[in-house]
């Protein structure tokens, strides 16, 4: 006696996303990102704010100036490179809240 058609789950019915939906699909992955760059930049600024090189082969005034901009940069790609992960998890929860997940 075969039982395994009578206890299938019933699936509803799927339903292709609207373009409105997908428009905000994408943008909610692209603040995920920018958010996974923020923090990252934060936690290389924190790493790298007592790095320093005794003179003369500090860079000054310059490289204090310019400090943030390296850590932003280094921020970007690392999330380029697939980040840490933290875009994906932020994404999924945002998406859960919109009711799109």
């Amino acid at each position: 006696m075969d039982l395994a058609p009578s206890f299938a789950l019933p699936t509803a019915p799927t339903q292709q996303p609207t373009a409105e939906q997908l428009a905000k699909r994408d943008q909610i992955e692209k603040t995920a990102k920018d958010f996974e760059a923020s923090f990252l930049s934060v936690m290389l600024s924190q790493m790298f704010k007592d790095v320093g090189a005794e003179a003369p082969f500090n860079g000054g005034h310059g490289e204090a100036a310019f400090k943030s901009f390296l850590s932003d940069a280094m921020a970007k790609q690392v999330g380029k490179a697939g980040g840490v992960g933290l875009s994906d998890r932020v994404a999924h929860e945002m998406l859960k809240l919109q009711g799109l997940s």
